[in-house]
């Protein structure tokens, strides 16, 4: 997520999934629900009568809530039909050029590849913000602040180092990543700050959503990178680690950065000849706008009430028309 989480995402990895005719990861269906009370128009219109619109999925699942939430509105409100495909952050940017990619709706700031396909090669376009912020961070469970008071100062950190210790941190206290496709700071500023830690990757966001469950429950020493929004932080408490402030371009060398991650204004990114015939599809994008606690709620529906997402997505725009009408062309 660098999500550039100053960067976030990812850097070579391989396509997570395939075009689903609905979202598809965290239990989602791969058929769309069938249209409910509010929902004839497009019923009489047709799906897909207008077009089919590409959006990348990228593999958190605040994504997925997004997506499903545009998915189903734009089916079942306006008549589209959307591919929502799972690939990693950076691998969606290419798709601008290609074809494959129309819109990715949760961008965490690439400046790099916001330089190559927006400035020079002029296939995509900031679509606006999404209305989320982002907050990317080390964080540690609760009850460590309570048991050591000092501990969210990161000057001192390296006294509590050997309560991190494991199997797989070679001597140092384990400083856990998250999934390694993130572009993100850790390491080096595990080094420039001079840190006793070692960088050991969970894998993934479900196993870093585990790892902090499980060192919640059973106290446990853990630290480690997390972010809001993520439906966890309504189940369990996190505290963020107080690295040094961020400043404007302190973290412009990535080999040298020793200061705290940016807050993100997320925005989207659109592909400009899809803009350019979009019609009510680009206009329905670029009005897209929700808070961090409209998507964890439906979040928390796909991750921890069983929800298929376009389910999950169904509960929130029936309790919420207010907000998604401003949307509508």
């Amino acid at each position: 997520m660098h999500r550039t989480r100053t960067t976030r995402l990812a850097a070579g990895i391989a396509v997570l999934g395939i075009v689903l005719a609905a979202c598809s990861s965290g239990g989602g269906s791969s058929t769309a629900p069938s249209a409910g009370a509010g929902e004839s128009a497009a019923a009489s219109a047709g799906s897909g009568d207008k077009g089919t619109v590409k959006i990348a999925i990228n593999p958190w699942v605040g994504a997925q809530a997004n997506v499903a939430v545009v998915k189903r509105l734009l089916e079942t409100k306006l008549g589209y039909k959307v591919e929502a495909s799972e690939i990693a952050e950076e691998l969606a940017w290419p798709g601008f050029e290609t074809g494959d990619t129309d819109a990715i709706i949760e961008n965490w700031g690439h400046p790099d590849l916001e330089k190559l396909y927006i400035t020079d090669k002029k296939v995509a376009q900031d679509a606006g913000p999404n209305g989320v912020t982002g907050i990317i961070g080390w964080y540690v469970p609760h009850w460590m602040v309570e048991e050591y008071p000092d501990i969210l100062d990161s000057a001192n950190l390296n006294k509590y180092a050997d309560l991190f210790k494991t199997s797989e941190s070679g001597g140092k206290g384990q400083f856990l990543a998250s999934d390694p496709t993130f572009v993100t700071n850790d390491e080096a500023l595990i080094e420039n700050l001079g840190l006793n830690f070692k960088a050991v990757y969970s894998g993934s966001e479900a196993a870093s959503i585990t790892a902090f469950q499980t060192a919640t429950e059973q106290k446990k020493p853990l630290i480690g990178y997390f972010y809001d929004p993520q439906w966890l932080h309504s189940q369990i408490k996190l505290d963020k680690v107080n690295l040094p402030a961020w400043t404007e371009g302190c973290d412009k060398d990535l080999k040298k950065v020793a200061c705290d991650y940016p807050a993100y204004t997320l925005n989207k990114i659109v592909r400009t000849k899809w803009l350019d015939a979009a019609g009510d599809a680009g206009t329905f994008i670029k009005n897209f706008s929700w808070t961090n606690a409209d998507q964890s709620s439906v979040a928390d529906a796909i991750t921890n009430k069983n929800m298929k997402e376009l389910d999950a997505a169904k509960v929130w725009i029936d309790a919420n028309a207010a907000t998604w009408q401003k949307w509508m062309p």
